[in-house]
């Protein structure tokens, strides 16, 4: 009969006795799918936030997780297929932003947990029944759109003197929710709203010309995270037409856009890791209260206000977080 004492002193000599490498295999690696808007060749600081945050928390990729990244290039026709390859490739948890990725993450699974970033109320979009009880496999982040609209037009109308008329630029994909509340925002503010759909960048530029066209003096630029992957064109087109564009985030500004104001989305990725921890130490998504974001920024472009020959009141410039000179 072999000494029972002996075998497990002889299993425990054995795991000493392994390469460093053999023995990091006996330790379980997790995998993480992380589904992203942009592009693998210009990583953004929401992935980057997202990575540093992780580490913080002791997730080394290569070591004792992975990361199974996928890349929707600004086109959401691809979702449903990249969201099918991380569902295939049995990862613990999927981290996506936007409401078309939600939907095709919760479309392609109720079992493995998602953990979301999105910028408007996933519970006005059926996405959960509640924001302290998710319940289900999702759980995640959410901005407050719906209300930081008025805010948004408030600051654009501060900033361009005389301001009538304002475009709202949003994709073809964008909630109905979000656009109503932007129509809604801009009435009470007594400004015509003038909406511009887009199903594509091919369309950007006859948007821009509606725009001009019709008079109006200034473009709201709707939250999306394909927006957010072809941004430079947008500024772009709104430096040729001489029209003052707000954004939603800060990265816009700082590539050359005149303003924006919303929630910090580097620091909401960089939160959303605080929930895949939890998640892969056992915790269940639906049992985790949806987060509000709690830091704001208004930054504002000098550069781009004196090509457009606009003078930001220092009234505004007195409330921004950053002043690009």
């Amino acid at each position: 009969m072999v000494d029972r004492r002996a075998f497990i002193a002889g299993v425990a000599g054995g795991l000493l006795a392994m390469p460093l490498a053999a023995r990091a295999q006996v330790a379980k690696s997790h995998r993480i799918g992380f589904l992203s808007n942009g592009n693998p060749t210009m990583r953004s600081s929401q992935d980057e936030a997202f990575g540093r945050s992780l580490r913080e928390l002791g997730w080394i990729e290569g070591q004792n997780v992975m990361i199974d990244y996928r890349w929707a290039e600004g086109d959401a026709d691809r979702l449903p297929t990249l969201v099918a390859e991380l569902v295939q490739a049995k990862v613990d948890v999927i981290v996506v932003s936007g409401n078309p990725a939600i939907r095709a993450a919760q479309n392609a699974t109720r079992t493995i947990p998602i953990v979301f970033v999105v910028l408007t109320d996933p519970v006005t979009l059926g996405l959960v029944p509640s924001l302290a009880h998710p319940g289900g496999n999702m759980t995640g982040l959410a901005s407050e759109f719906e209300e930081l609209i008025t805010k948004d037009l408030q600051l654009l109308k501060e900033a361009v003197p005389d301001l009538s008329r304002v475009g709202l630029l949003y994709p073809s994909v964008v909630p109905a929710p979000l656009l109503a509340a932007a129509e809604t925002a801009a009435r009470t503010l007594g400004l015509a709203a003038r909406p511009l759909k887009v199903a594509g960048p091919t369309e950007f530029e006859d948007a821009f010309k509606m725009a001009r066209s019709e008079r109006a003096g200034a473009i709201l630029v709707l939250p999306s995270p394909y927006f957010d992957a072809q941004h430079a064109r947008l500024i772009e087109l709104a430096a040729r037409y001489r029209l003052p564009a707000c954004y939603e985030f800060r990265n816009y500004v700082r590539d050359g856009g005149l303003m924006s104001y919303g929630p910090s989305i580097d620091a909401m990725f960089a939160r959303s890791a605080s929930y895949v921890d939890r998640i892969l130490k056992g915790a269940n998504p639906g049992d985790l209260a949806i987060e509000r974001p709690t830091k704001f920024e208004l930054v504002i472009n000098l550069k781009t206000a004196k090509v457009l020959g606009l003078t930001i009141p220092q009234s505004v410039l007195a409330r921004a977080d950053e002043v690009i000179e």
